[in-house]
């Protein structure tokens, strides 16, 4: 499968996914929340900084179920912006 490159949309997206999972995590370990959600400290890491912009729907549903946010209330905060928004979460 061939990965398209990333567009400026879906950087700006993964920073803001980012930085809403380090706000919901809180005071709790990187470590605490990864394990929790079956994920490595690296990748949850990784995630939080931006630097894997476009995560799979399934780790960002085992975090957001760990840090008691809803999917809709993540969509809300990080979808796309207007005219680049195609309603999809990219793996």
């Amino acid at each position: 499968m061939v990965r398209l490159p990333l567009t400026p949309a879906d950087v700006d997206r993964g920073r803001r996914l980012g930085a809403l999972l380090r706000r919901a995590r809180g005071s709790r370990s990187i470590l605490e929340v990864a394990l929790d959600a079956g994920i490595s400290p690296e990748t949850l890491r990784k995630i939080e900084s931006g630097r894997i912009a476009t995560p799979a729907f399934s780790t960002v549903a085992a975090i957001a179920t760990t840090l008691d946010l809803s999917l809709d209330a993540v969509w809300a905060e990080v979808g796309g912006t207007a005219g680049t928004d195609d309603g999809q979460l990219a793996s």
